[in-house]
């Protein structure tokens, strides 16, 4: 009998002693990567924040969470980047909020003329008033930042030296733009900015109306070469992750996104102004690109007409049940700050 409990014990110890050389090792668990998608070139501010921000994020984390970047709309495209960010195609996404006047109404405001002087004032202004009022678009989502473009400014073919060089001129814009071309008597294309090189070639619009960084970024100074300042409307931006992907992160790398989130507004409208002077100065020089200053009486002409627009969207706003003055009071008072 004890010969017998003796073969069973020791069946018993070789059985474990296999199964513990058998079992594989524990494997490390890798980095958490996230998929970042936007649609303009790698080269463009858009890009470029991208770029700052995934490298940012890598080496706040020690390398915990590594982003694949996935530019010129390669993942998703312009007009359906919050959807697809949302319904999960990408982890994050950078969206331009012009696109989408109707769906972004709060945060669009920004691109009322009220007289933003740069961008890093105007990508400040613009997180402040996404903190205040958190808008409803936003809510199936996590905002990890906000940026804005620099000021608009007329790019085209044929010189724009008076009021009446715009009345009928087919010009590229998106957004509040729109309504600031029409005031001014220029026919308005709305198109992607991807779209626009394509356009110029093939003469379906005459120029466009946009920060400056686009005569070097999509090398419209080689099609364009007159630049009209009018220093108006800017474009809102923001950056966004999907809901299911944020909840699913640790605390410390969540932290280390939202510490840099009012950060990188700044960095990229800083970033964005010194571009703007580069691409200036860049399509001068190697395009001979002629800058267009209008006189002080042929400026106040073209900022009266732009007048009633604001007037207009504070009482357009206002009847669908939003705080419109509020909005416009906020952002003057957010700007004064952050001048």
């Amino acid at each position: 009998m004890r010969r017998i409990i003796g073969f069973v014990l020791a069946g018993i110890f070789l059985a474990s002693l296999c199964t513990i050389i058998l079992m594989p090792e524990p494997v490390a668990a890798g980095p958490i990567r996230l998929s970042y998608a936007q649609f303009a070139p790698p080269s463009t501010f858009v890009g470029v924040q991208l770029e700052r921000w995934k490298k940012e994020v890598e080496k706040r984390t020690g390398g915990k969470v590594v982003v694949d970047a996935f530019h010129g709309g390669t993942l998703l495209g312009a007009k359906n980047m919050m959807d697809g960010v949302i319904a999960g195609t990408a982890d994050i996404g950078s969206l331009c909020m012009a696109y989408q006047p109707g769906r972004f109404i709060v945060t669009n405001a920004t691109s009322l003329p009220l007289g933003f002087p740069n961008a890093r004032v105007a990508s400040l202004t613009l997180w402040d008033l996404y903190l205040k009022y958190k808008p409803k678009a936003f809510s199936q989502v996590k905002v990890l930042s906000m940026y804005t473009c620099g000021t608009s400014n007329i790019m085209s073919r044929v010189p724009v030296r008076k009021l009446e060089d715009l009345k009928g001129l087919d010009l590229r814009a998106s957004g509040g733009a729109a309504k600031i071309l029409k005031a001014w008597g220029a026919n308005q294309v709305g198109m992607p900015m991807s779209a626009t090189p394509e356009a110029l070639q093939k003469g379906v619009v005459k120029g466009l109306f946009s920060s400056l960084e686009v005569l070097k970024d999509f090398k419209f100074a080689e099609i364009c070469k007159y630049v009209t300042v009018t220093d108006t409307v800017i474009y809102p931006f923001s950056v966004v992750m999907n809901m299911k992907k944020w909840n699913s992160l640790p605390r410390d790398v969540q932290k280390v996104m939202d510490d840099l989130a009012r950060e990188h507004a700044e960095w990229t409208g800083t970033y964005m102004d010194e571009h703007v002077i580069e691409s200036i100065d860049w399509s001068k020089k190697t395009q001979g690109v002629e800058i267009i200053y209008l006189p002080k009486s042929e400026k106040a002409r073209w900022d009266g007409l732009l007048e009633p627009i604001t007037s207009t969207w504070i009482k357009d706003t206002k009847a669908k049940g939003y705080p419109a003055e509020a909005i416009v009071d906020d952002i003057k008072g957010f700007m004064k700050k952050h001048q």
